[in-house]
């Protein structure tokens, strides 16, 4: 009888984890523009600058149209590069050591939305961690499972919005939140990997959305 409960008692304290998994990724959708306003998103022009390193800093460009077209381009002495991308059927990385861009037939692109729009639809499984800090701010830590892909998620507790995500090869800090229409975004991302050849700071001062791209804008 007292193994029967113990059993009750898991399943439900794993049905509450989900719901509340669930409630926290449903408020950070809430109050960052909404679930209908993230979905007529349709593109997105970010610009700023990238820091590699210490000293190594350059304007750049990242252009993004559903459903998983991607451009980034860069700006070295004045001369735009673009250094990877995917254009709907091949994706493209510049090969340092040729400084060439070169096609990836392996190149995976990222979907357009992040993985909480339609999380449950998507195939996830959401379970909620508890609560612990990213530098001085207590948030709400979600895993977002599928298959044997498996994310991390910080969520400020007062705001809900995404300061940290964890994934298999690269940690990313959010931050400098601001409003762009009707959605609020992040204005400066932090990425690092345990190998820390791929460390970079991007600072963003414009994001477009909604822009009409030229129809040769994701040719390489």
């Amino acid at each position: 009888m007292k193994k029967l409960l113990l059993v009750f008692v898991l399943i439900l304290s794993q049905l509450s984890f989900a719901q509340t998994a669930k409630e926290i990724i449903d408020k950070n959708i809430e109050l960052s523009g909404g679930l209908t306003n993230w979905k007529l998103l349709n593109s997105v022009l970010l610009q700023g600058k990238v820091i590699l390193g210490i000293k190594d800093e350059y304007p750049i460009k990242i252009y993004q149209q559903r459903p998983n077209l991607t451009k980034t381009v860069i700006s070295i002495n004045g001369k735009e590069t673009a250094i990877e991308g995917f254009d709907g059927t091949k994706g493209y990385a510049m090969n340092y050591a040729t400084n060439k861009l070169q096609e990836y037939k392996e190149y995976v692109s990222e979907s357009f939305d992040n993985d909480f729009i339609d999380w449950e639809n998507k195939g996830f499984d959401a379970k909620y961690l508890g609560k612990e800090k990213v530098g001085e701010i207590y948030c709400h830590k979600v895993e977002l499972t599928k298959n044997v892909n498996k994310n991390i998620y910080y969520f400020d507790v007062k705001t809900y919005m995404l300061l940290k995500e964890i994934k298999k090869d690269e940690t990313l800090i959010y931050s400098d939140y601001k409003k762009v229409g009707n959605l609020v975004m992040s204005f400066r991302i932090e990425s690092s990997t345990s190998k820390k050849d791929g460390d970079y700071v991007m600072i963003l001062n414009r994001i477009d959305v909604n822009k009409v791209f030229p129809p040769n804008i994701f040719k390489f």
